[in-house]
């Protein structure tokens, strides 16, 4: 009887030549499993392909829910990015992605597993660091770091001389991942830094310059640093993405073009897009604002980039990564109420919140009189605030 291999399978260019790969240098039996993460593909026809490309078993596994619920929402509270910008769309799926291979290969009784990450992404390194935090018995393939194939352009060489159909073309050579999250875009024109990036690129955002010339206005309430409602309606976790993703997207909202250090050391160019996280992570900054105190919100600042570098280094399945989390969710407590934002040609503003945490106060923060703070205990905290400075200006003016 064969060993089994558990091949990650998209449909797309790298991993559909793997299969006759596998089957020409390995005696094995192909199981591919494409993971659904809500990608917005067609993937009714993923499972055909994959068995008519030499596999002998495809699971197609929906885990949209669990991925914005269990994955997303939690960066989301942690307000996780990579160097500022990146929302973290590809990252954030793939342990998810990782544990989902384990379970299919635990079913099959499968020995390995196979992924088509290059041997230049950060992608081998989170799947295969995830792999290991669940199943250190089971044995990867990479394809990418041992076969003769060098480029894109040899790979499409391949799958033309072998029969078999795939989503990009010399001309149209786009690296691109997608999930319910967002989009990425790589290689191609990219890699020249002298070269803007093309509009028509675009998947899911309508250009900025092309998006229409009027306000849009929306309404998210939070629970607890979660999302729960938007304009007043209650929605699961998918379809507030969804419909953020829809208004984000037909108001140029959500695209970065980013020159980021990729964790293998080497810089590289990617363009993402991100209607509806962006929208959310602004809402649930402007909310945090409001709801926590100084010295919680500024130390959570420096957790969310620790959180965001966790996270984009493929270390989800972590103590780390897991009493972060544990942080996280104590300063969420109070991170409940409404935050209205206005949409206009790839700019959001606040347009007012309010929340039953407010730590904000009218009557005290105003200018007028207040009984809680009266004008002249200032004199004295100044006086003591700047005391150091004031001791070593008379220092050194002896």
């Amino acid at each position: 009887m064969k060993d089994k291999v558990v091949l990650a399978y998209s449909g797309g260019l790298d991993t559909s030549i793997i299969i006759p790969w596998l089957k020409e240098n390995y005696d094995l039996e192909v199981i591919a499993c494409c993971v659904n993460v809500g990608q917005d593909e067609d993937l009714d026809g993923v499972e055909a392909k994959a068995l008519k490309s030499g596999a002998e078993k495809a699971y197609v596994e929906d885990v949209t829910n669990e991925f914005v619920e269990e994955y997303i929402f939690k960066g989301l509270k942690a307000n996780a990015t990579y160097e500022g910008k990146y929302l973290l769309g590809t990252s954030f799926a793939r342990p998810l992605i990782a544990k989902k291979l384990v379970e299919i290969a635990h079913k099959e009784g499968a020995k390995y597993i196979c992924h088509g990450c290059t041997g230049k992404g950060n992608d081998q390194v989170r799947f295969e660091v995830a792999i290991a935090s669940i199943d250190p018995a089971i044995q990867i393939i990479a394809p990418w770091r041992i076969w003769d194939i060098k480029s894109r352009e040899d790979a499409i060489d391949y799958a033309n001389a072998n029969g078999i159909e795939v989503p990009v073309t010399k001309e149209k050579i786009y690296s691109r991942d997608r999930n319910i999250w967002h989009i990425s875009h790589e290689g191609g024109d990219l890699e020249n830094l002298k070269n803007e990036h093309k509009l028509d690129m675009y998947l899911m955002v309508t250009p900025p310059e092309q998006a229409k010339d009027e306000v849009t206005y929306v309404e998210i309430y939070f629970e607890s640093g979660v999302p729960k409602k938007v304009d007043g309606k209650d929605l699961t976790p998918v379809e507030i993405v969804q419909v953020l993703n829809k208004l984000g997207a037909e108001n140029g909202i959500g695209v970065i073009d980013l020159l980021e250090n990729r964790l293998v050391g080497m810089k590289s160019r990617g363009v993402y897009e991100t209607p509806g996280g962006t929208i959310l992570y602004e809402a649930h900054k402007e909310l945090e604002h409001l709801t926590l105190d100084k010295d919680t919100f500024q130390f959570k600042q420096m957790i969310s980039q620790k959180y965001g570098e966790l996270v984009y280094n493929g270390l989800w399945f972590t103590k780390l990564k897991d009493s972060l989390d544990a942080f996280v969710d104590t300063t969420q407590q109070n991170v409940t109420g409404n935050v209205k934002l206005k949409l206009y040609k790839g700019n959001i503003m606040i347009a007012g919140m309010e929340s039953p945490h407010a730590l904000y106060d009218e009557s005290i923060s105003s200018f007028g009189a207040s009984d809680l703070y009266d004008h002249k205990d200032a004199e004295g905290f100044i006086k003591l605030f700047g005391l150091p400075s004031k001791i070593n200006a008379m220092i050194n003016n002896k």
